[in-house]
């Protein structure tokens, strides 16, 4: 086994990836047909991406405070509901407050459930302070590690239509990290609250809505 010390002497840093897409048009280019999931997604960021995709669409849940929740809850959706197809979307800083999570994800491997992260590096509900991912911190790695099988990084447009198919196809749980600029997500005045977004989606979800 060899370490690099690099010329320090010290550790070798990671090496912090690119941050180019802008999230506004590769969020629903990378999503596509919203209406064939269920949505839960993570918070501020990610529930404005999908607030303004979805028109506040009755077939999204949108978190709110309960950061690191995302894709467990997610997961239990899955579970609950083999029969639809299940879409957490959630941004770097949510999904690094509970990583551990992937380790459950993978070792249930639903298979009608896909995540994405969209990683802009930065934590925006708080001030756009860096994230680890800015430092190097590879999401796409982590979740490989802990056992998800189908994973994959889209950083630039001609990884998008890839990315996307992944999220469709296959049998098992997918991972998508979707790289984007340290952008405001769409503005859209959502549904700010949590009991009727609960009723509206449980309608959804059973198909009562």
């Amino acid at each position: 086994m060899s370490i690099d010390l690099g010329k320090s002497g010290g550790m070798a840093a990671a090496v912090a990836p690119e941050f180019v897409l802008d999230r506004r048009q590769a969020v629903p280019a990378l999503v596509g047909r919203h209406e064939d999931f269920l949505i839960v997604t993570g918070l501020a960021g990610t529930a404005k991406d999908v607030a303004s995709l979805t028109r506040d669409g009755a077939h999204a849940f949108t978190m709110a405070g309960a950061m690191g929740a995302a894709c467990m809850t997610g997961l239990g959706l899955a579970l609950a509901r083999p029969d639809k197809r299940v879409l957490v979307l959630t941004g770097d800083g949510e999904l690094l407050m509970n990583v551990g999570a992937l380790a459950t994800i993978a070792v249930i491997n639903p298979a009608n459930l896909s995540i994405v992260c969209v990683d802009n590096g930065h934590y925006g509900e708080t001030g756009y302070q860096k994230s680890h991912t800015s430092l190097g911190v590879d999401l796409e790695k982590m979740a490989a590690g802990a056992g998800i099988k189908r994973t994959r990084t889209v950083a630039t447009e001609g990884e998008i239509a890839e990315g996307a198919r992944l999220l469709r196809e296959g049998n098992g749980t997918a991972f998508v990290v979707l790289r984007v600029k340290p952008d405001d997500p769409p503005s859209y005045k959502r549904n700010m609250e949590p009991a009727s977004c609960r009723i509206r989606f449980r309608g959804a979800l059973l198909g009562t809505g």
